[in-house]
């Protein structure tokens, strides 16, 4: 999940903040349902690699084989492949696609349970996606609170910033919605890949390039829900995404957004203060364990003459 990289010439890869293992939930979300543990799966004999963005694979999901509040089952491991291995210490079930493990480059396929859909989600580790490449809590908290909130894309008009994997876009797609799924130019790829293995023909997600501040007035402005995920921890980018927001979000729209809630990266201020200057903005959930909160927020009415 990147921001536009139209204010700075740093390279957008370059780690998030506080992306360390310890950035591994224990819980998704602070809704009523917790996920169960998954497994890992590597090939025996070789250890976990590490990407050019210096970061472990993350260590969470929901349940393989869980019970979901509307009584779908997820698919179990079942019987392991030669050459393969249970890790009942990770939380999902990965399945690399390289055998060079140590390689600059590596990716896993891990399976999420939301709203009685199994998500198969490829993340595509190493420098050229960097933190885009991960699916990271404040996602998966926000696909647990539309699970926990029985919240409606049917019918909506919907859009995703910052996707990186496209999870959200994913399950909103899955839920009904009309969505579009938009990050950089060099996510598009590990999204339309996500989106091709889980939403089926017929299914209404597309994926596009968004570069907040620089092109977002191609698209129209009457989106119904607008989506995003940790995508607020960089400062310079925050007036982009702000008007961004502003022309995105439909007159009678709605905003989520969910975040990592990081204060020396400007984060909270981000919520506090830019934001409530131009939308009626609520916390919806806060997580403390995970330090996420999820904000909803709309157009403010217009003042009376």
């Amino acid at each position: 999940m990147i921001p536009s990289p139209g204010f700075s010439s740093e390279p957008t890869w370059r780690p998030r903040p506080e992306a360390h293992d310890d950035d591994a939930p224990r819980h998704v979300g602070g809704g009523p349902r917790l996920l169960k543990t998954q497994e890992c799966v590597r090939p025996a004999g070789r250890g976990r690699g590490r990407g050019r963005g210096g970061r472990a694979p993350p260590r969470r999901g929901s349940p393989v084989g869980c019970q979901g509040p509307t009584g779908h089952r997820a698919a179990s491991v079942g019987a392991l492949p030669r050459g393969l291995r249970c890790c009942p210490s990770r939380r999902h079930l990965c399945t690399p696609q390289e055998v060079g493990l140590f390689a600059d480059s590596y990716s896993e396929k891990s399976r999420f349970c939301f709203c009685g859909h199994v998500l198969s989600i490829t993340q595509n580790f190493g420098a050229r996606l960097g933190v885009a490449a991960r699916v990271w809590d404040a996602a998966l908290s926000l696909c647990n609170y539309f699970e926990s909130q029985n919240v409606d894309f049917r019918g909506k008009k919907v859009i995703e910033l910052g996707a990186g994997t496209g999870i959200v876009g994913i399950l909103a797609a899955l839920q009904g919605g009309d969505v579009t799924i938009t990050d950089l130019p060099l996510a598009l790829e590990q999204i339309q890949g996500n989106v091709q293995a889980n939403v089926p023909a017929g299914g209404r997600a597309q994926v596009r390039a968004l570069s907040w501040g620089i092109d977002q007035h191609v698209f129209p402005g009457d989106y119904d829900l607008v989506l995003g995920a940790d995508i607020v921890y960089l400062e310079p980018t925050f007036p982009l995404l702000l008007g961004t927001l502003q022309h995105l979000c439909g007159p009678h729209g709605t905003i989520y957004l969910a975040s990592k809630m990081r204060e020396e990266h400007g984060t909270e201020s981000f919520f506090q203060h830019l934001l409530p200057q131009h939308f009626q903005l609520e916390l919806a959930q806060r997580d403390e364990d995970e330090n996420v909160n999820i904000y909803r927020a709309r157009h403010r009415e217009p003042r009376p003459a």
